[in-house]
């Protein structure tokens, strides 16, 4: 819908879907991957960053018996041995490095591949059947679909990768250092007492990391509700910035920047407001985590020191035991250490799940819908355009056109008026975005339509590109082009066919009306419905637009939607759409008679 009559239609009030698991919500997003068309490539992908992940715990152990061979050498001063470990360690350190590399190189690309995959998922929803459109006005939390798409999907799908990686990676040390704890750190008695504890170090890692795992969930539960909260203001912000930008003449001409100004602040005032909570949010998680990390590498020495100083433990191997005594606690506290991740990652694939669900929903809709309380839009079996009882409603219900009949034939110019409301809606109505109402809209057979909007979509880029859209740029020789932007009345453009612009923005209204009317010229359709698309011309230049329309297309249908009756000479028939009165019976629509040789009022 165009933005001059967008406010005049209210929209399906969001509401915030019942709470869903976190699990399930992930699954919808790895299974289509992991099952999708490449799924063999995909798995050969996990697999390969599973086997480097294996990898790289083996040379944690590897790096632990290292370890506790150097503190024994330096015990003994064996210098010999020193040097042998000297070039173990080079090794070492050389494998290290290549495994670390290729890990990186193999965990990017699958998060790439996995982005790519999950946002050609969601355009191929949105970016069809007019569901850009239309969920705008469909209920459910589906805010900023297109940061959702760019942000939420790249946030899920890196950090999900990487928590995967980091949670395997944490399962393996927590096997193979508890077996190297259990065998080095030996049995010791309890306080007081002569009953021995067999692999006491392992219960006080489990012991160590259980407590600080409760009390890491306890300070940091706000946490998800608080990033959850951050992304989505983040995102309004982003959005109103954005908004801003690509409507800045007219806020400029309107001197509006004092209204965009108080607007964006206010917008960053719900930022800083969601930014305090999550500060609020990390301040006791973040305080008790400093404190245990900085008390982790003294705890285990100081626990297993009076076995050392007994003799019942080398030097080499008390150090090897505090390595695994904080390999183990780290394994376990994963889940502490990751809150922040999993807050932020979570929140992403709920605004991503809940975007991909509210269009399956739509869609459903839709599937359901068909033929009952929506309108139908089919195709005709004759050369016409027929509109059979139509009732025109807005998304809440409120109706604007009832049991409304038109029937147009091939060749006919319509000029179509009244309450601008109800014609829009007329216009989206045949052109299948506006699904409100009941009734059918049966298409002329072969559907050789083209839609034309006030303000024609210009994408950035060459006016080669803009001129040919929806087209490829390299469709239409230039002398093709040239002759339509020559129809269109704006000749002089010609020369900047490959000038690189954002034309929505060079050009002022009237010239890209008239680059909408040349796309006509070029494209030639057999049926042409127009939006007010001329209504920023001159007069003259208007009534002239569509006399060259005419005579350029003369059997081409034309139906214009216009506020102004200055073309009357130039149509057929004239039809005059008003909403229903409340508490009054709506009059019969006009039946359309193309033999008329007069102007009929509807």
């Amino acid at each position: 819908m165009s933005s001059t009559h967008a406010a005049s239609l209210p929209k399906q009030p969001h509401r915030r879907p019942p709470h869903r698991d976190g699990g399930r919500r992930f699954l919808l997003l790895a299974g289509g991957y992991w099952n999708c068309a490449r799924k063999w490539q995909v798995r050969g992908t996990v697999l390969a960053l599973a086997l480097l992940t294996m990898a790289q715990v083996g040379l944690a152990i590897w790096v632990s018996y290292w370890n506790r061979d150097l503190f024994d050498a330096l015990e003994e001063r064996a210098l010999s041995e020193l040097m042998k470990l000297v070039g173990v360690f080079v090794l070492i350190f050389a494998l290290t490095m290549g495994v670390t590399a290729l890990h990186m190189h193999v965990k990017r690309r699958l998060q790439l591949d996995w982005r790519r995959w999950l946002t050609d998922l969601l355009l191929e929803h949105w970016l069809a059947h007019g569901h850009l459109y239309r969920l705008q006005f469909t209920a459910g939390e589906h805010d900023n679909p297109d940061g959702r798409i760019a942000e939420d999907i790249r946030i899920a799908t890196d950090v999900a990768v990487s928590l995967a990686h980091s949670l395997l990676f944490a399962l393996l040390i927590l096997g193979s250092f508890i077996d190297i704890l259990l065998r080095v750190s030996g049995s010791a008695p309890l306080p007081g007492t002569s009953i021995a504890v067999h692999g006491y170090m392992v219960l006080a890692a489990f012991l160590y990391a259980g407590v600080g795992a409760a009390l890491g969930l306890m300070l940091g539960r706000p946490l998800i509700r608080a990033t959850n909260r951050l992304q989505t203001v983040e995102a309004n912000l982003r959005f109103g910035l954005a908004r801003a930008r690509e409507h800045a003449e007219p806020i400029a001409m309107m001197h509006g920047e004092p209204h965009e100004r108080r607007e964006a602040a206010r917008l960053f005032d719900d930022v800083g407001r969601g930014w305090n909570r999550q500060t609020l949010a990390y301040l006791g998680i973040v305080s008790f985590s400093t404190g245990y990390g900085t008390l982790l590498p003294v705890f285990p020495i100081l626990i297993a020191a009076p076995q050392y100083i007994a003799g019942a433990m080398t030097l080499g191997v008390l150090m090897q035991a505090a390595q695994a005594f904080q390999r183990l606690t780290t394994a376990l506290s994963w889940p502490i250490d990751n809150l922040g991740e999993l807050a932020r990652c979570r929140a992403s694939i709920d605004r991503v799940a809940s975007l991909y669900e509210d269009m399956l929903a739509l869609e459903r809709a839709e599937a359901r819908s068909r033929g009952r309380e929506r309108i139908a839009v089919c195709s005709s079996p004759h050369p016409e355009l027929e509109l059979r009882q139509l009732r025109l409603q807005t998304p809440s219900g409120e109706i604007l056109l009832d049991d409304f009949d038109l029937r147009v034939r091939r060749g006919e110019r319509v000029l179509i008026c009244g309450d601008p409301a109800v014609t829009v809606s007329l216009f989206k109505a045949v052109a299948g975005l506006w699904p409100w109402g009941s009734g059918e809209v049966r298409l002329p057979l072969g559907r050789d339509l083209m839609f034309v909007p006030r303000q024609p979509f210009l994408p950035a880029g060459s006016l080669r590109m803009v001129l040919s859209y929806p087209d490829d740029a390299d469709r239409h020789a230039d002398a093709v082009l040239e002759r339509a932007l020559e129809c269109a009345g704006i000749a002089w453009l010609a020369p900047k066919l490959d000038t690189q612009e954002d034309w929505g923005r060079e050009l002022p209204l009237r010239i890209q009306q008239r680059l909408g009317v040349a796309r006509v010229f070029l494209h030639q359709p057999g049926w042409i419905f127009i939006e007010e698309a001329t209504d920023a011309l001159a007069p003259k230049e208007e009534v002239d637009t569509l006399e060259l329309l005419h005579h350029e297309l003369p059997s081409s249908t034309l139906l214009v939607i216009s506020r102004r009756a200055r073309q009357n000479h130039f149509f057929e028939r004239r039809l005059l759409l008003q909403r229903p009165r409340p508490g009054l019976q709506p009059p019969a629509a006009p039946a359309a008679r193309p033999e008329t040789p007069s102007l009929p009022e509807a």
